[in-house]
């Protein structure tokens, strides 16, 4: 049964998430079950590559505790079905969609919008109809008709000469020797397969320098004997070596990228193994044939041959792509092989030709998602793992000196194909729109495990509309796209009531250098969001290196959300950072845009294991939801600098330790992070953007030092972890959870909530 909100006549009726009684802790010990397997617990939001993405479960505690009045208990609505008819959420920055997904499935009208047409065009086939039956029979039809000439591609022989699947095949780039024109292997190390659990496995797989011979050997092995030509050699020790590469002939030291940008192209490749599946389903690894060179050979006559469209896009300088225009890259076309070429447009043009649209931009997008396995920058991740690290394991384009050929059709073996990504992605994408779980955590024995709770959420609807909704009214749980910069929408005056998204971070991940990739092939066919453009790149996109320039860009997507919000709205985000500047250049945004601060949370953000965070000496594990409201709205007085200090430590230990006490361990930057924010809020009301920076600036000092002693138990910390503290070094504690396994049904009842309609009183009691 149904029920309604109402504000009990007060003129601005506070929400949940602007009381330190959130239960961000609960929120946070489900991201950690949810970011185990986040393609699994929300594959909607994986079905195609973007960056920084954020958990579902993160985003559904936001938008119910910035709806829900503060006298509700988050915990127990959260598994509960809700219908916020009539409430309109605005995400300026959408990314992967997660947003306007979880808005979605609670009942609102959701807008969402993105400057790069690649995210835009992910999340309208995520969230839009996915009809299987369709699916399934247009991918039968595929795999009946280019599948099988794209299987054919992939043919081999094993060691007793019968036909085969090659799972993968082996190749290593070479580059001439400047001093004597020999061809160079740019091999770091003669090992091309290892195991993952190395103490556990040793055994690795070797390829011989003298004769190509392929062989087993032990991983803890200094030197090696080739069994196939007698030859010794230092098997961890390769031509390549950092920067640069030794001639075995002339014993000439060059660099490698000079060397390649002197030439005028990248580095050529050499195919050297292949991983095949013989007629029992053993995997074997051998050495190429005279066969495989010849078969590959045609591959590139075929496809020079062809009239198939390609990607054209050249690269463009940034720090993203610096490094491979270094190697003498130009164009996007130039990260595949002939083969890979070949078999891609032979499948991309096959599903263009599809005359459902539906089905074609869905098919598309699996589409597009095979590309970031099957390219020359694609690597082996080994035995007792995922096979296939994909391009993009690195925040740079890294040249794969080793890379890996995958079967782009694949086979029940195989790992970043077309026909498994189908399957891993697509078709649990289509199960969880027609029945949304949330997960819940069970603990028994010691351990965590999840449960999914269905009936939280009412089936998506497969409704995404590629304009913003018509006034007065939009439809009652639809879903607007819309794709350009957010600093300018397009949307009505005091229309939206509530925005909440997750930013970008200033000196980072430049993502449309890197969406490019994409891009490149998605100019080649129809889609609402390409237009006439050449590049996922804006002027206008907020990603820039300099903290000025990102603060001015963010501060006008915030001033327009001011603009669009209602009068009692509110504006939360997830952020984090570990320097300073990206602190201040976010109180500039804030402030500068007309908001005020009023609360923060922290939350677990993604798995501790993360590559980026674990690459850093003081990692980062949790995102801080920021609460704002329009400046007319605080009525809070100015805090002098000296109090706002000293409630800032009290709120932000007491939140610290909550965090402590559910099991989250937490770095110095973790504590850094919860005190910053605290005190921004602390000290925002009634201070400009300059003023709240020049506070925040001339307290860093006190902050760090806070930061090191937030909780009490730094006082029984051996003196070597006291002093790596105080350095900003202490390692981050990686206790994991146990990966979740329990499915558990659960029906829940709906509820419903009104918009009030009784508007903020400049005057009103916080």
């Amino acid at each position: 049964m149904n029920s309604q909100h109402q504000s009990n006549g007060h003129p601005r009726a506070r929400r949940l998430i602007e009381l330190d009684a959130f239960p961000f802790e609960f929120i946070s010990q489900l991201a950690e079950m949810e970011s185990w397997r986040k393609e699994v617990y929300r594959p909607i939001y994986h079905i195609h590559k973007w960056w920084a993405k954020r958990l579902g479960s993160v985003f559904r505690g936001i938008l119910l505790g910035s709806a829900l009045p503060d006298s509700e208990n988050l915990v127990e609505a959260f598994y509960r079905q809700h219908d916020f008819t009539g409430l309109m959420v605005f995400d300026p920055f959408m990314g992967s969609g997660t947003t306007i997904g979880e808005a979605h499935k609670l009942g609102f009208t959701a807008l969402g919008r993105d400057i790069n047409p690649v995210a835009c065009e992910s999340v309208r086939v995520s969230l839009g109809p996915l009809n299987r039956d369709a699916l399934m029979k247009a991918f039968g039809q595929l795999s009946a008709s280019v599948g099988e000439r794209i299987r054919a591609l992939y043919q081999t022989a094993d060691a007793e000469g019968h036909v085969c699947d090659a799972l993968y095949f082996f190749w290593v780039k070479t580059l001439p020797c400047p001093a004597c024109s020999a061809n160079v292997d740019l091999f770091p190390t003669y090992i091309f397969v290892r195991n993952a659990y190395p103490d556990r496995k040793p055994e690795v797989r070797v390829v011989c320098p003298e004769c190509a011979g392929i062989f087993a050997a032990d991983v803890n092995d200094e030197k090696s004997r080739c069994p196939h030509c007698q030859h010794d050699f230092d098997l961890h020790s390769g031509p390549a070596s950092g920067a640069s590469a030794t001639c075995r002939k002339c014993h000439h030291v060059f660099p490698i990228a000079k060397t390649a940008k002197a030439i005028g192209h990248p580095p050529a490749h050499r195919m050297f193994a292949k991983l095949v599946l013989n007629s029992s389903g053993e995997k074997l690894y051998l050495p190429v044939t005279r066969k495989d060179e010849l078969a590959y050979q045609r591959c590139s006559e075929e496809l020079h041959r062809s009239k198939l469209p390609l990607p054209t896009l050249e690269l463009k300088d940034g720090y993203n792509t610096r490094q491979v225009l270094n190697y003498a890259y130009r164009s996007w076309r130039e990260f595949f092989n002939d083969r890979q070429l070949l078999a891609l447009g032979w499948l991309h043009a096959a599903i263009l030709e599809l005359p459902d649209d539906a089905t074609r931009a869905a098919l598309r997008t699996v589409f597009s998602g095979v590309l970031e396995f099957n390219n020359m920058f694609a690597s082996y991740k080994g035995e007792g793992t995922g096979a296939i690290r994909h391009m993009f394991a690195h925040h740079i384009l890294k040249p794969e000196r080793v890379p890996i050929e995958g079967n782009v059709w694949g086979t029940s073996k195989s790992s970043g194909s077309f026909s498994t990504l189908f399957k891993s992605r697509l078709l649990r994408a289509i199960e969880y729109h027609a029945a949304p779980f949330e997960l819940e955590i069970e603990r028994t024995n010691g351990s965590s495990n999840g449960k999914r709770v269905f009936g939280g959420s009412a089936p998506f609807s497969g409704r995404v509309e590629t304009k913003w909704p018509p006034p007065p009214k939009p439809a009652s749980r639809a879903i607007y796209l819309s794709c350009g910069s957010s600093a300018s929408t397009g949307l009505a005056d005091a229309s939206v009531d509530l925005v909440v998204t997750d930013p970008p971070f200033f000196d980072n991940v430049h993502y449309s250098e890197l969406a490019d990739f994409f891009f490149a092939w998605q100019q080649l066919g129809p889609s609402p969001f390409v237009g006439k453009r050449s590049t996922t790149r804006h002027v206008e996109e907020v990603q820039d290196t300099s903290a000025e320039q990102f603060a001015a860009k963010l501060s006008a997507v915030f001033a327009e959300c001011c603009r669009v919000l209602r009068e009692d709205g509110l504006l939360v985000f997830t952020y984090h950072h570990s320097r300073m500047d990206g602190w201040t250049s976010l109180a500039d945004a804030v402030v500068g845009a007309g908001f005020s601060l009023v609360n923060c949370h922290p939350v677990k953000s993604e798995m501790s294991v993360a590559a980026p965070k674990s690459q850093t000496k003081e990692p980062i594990q949790l995102d801080v939801v920021l609460v704002c409201r329009k400046q007319i709205a605080d009525i809070r007085k100015r805090s002098d600098t000296k109090n706002a200090f000293q409630r800032a430590v009290e709120r932000a230990t007491s939140k610290a330790s909550r965090l402590k006490e559910c099991g989250l361990a937490l770095s110095v930057n973790d504590r850094r992070v919860i005190l910053i924010s605290q005190f921004l809020v602390e000290t925002c009301a009634g201070r400009s953007a300059e003023h709240l920076s020049n506070v925040l600036l001339s307290s860093l000092t006190d902050l760090d030092l806070a930061a090191m002693r937030l909780l009490e138990s730094q006082a029984t910390q051996p003196a070597n972890q006291v002093k790596r503290d105080e350095k900003q070094l202490a390692l981050l504690d990686k206790k994991r959870t146990k990966r979740p396994s329990k499915d558990v049904k659960v029906i829940a009842t709906p509820v419903t909530y009104r918009r009030t309609q009784q508007r903020l009183h400049p005057k009103a009691a916080r």
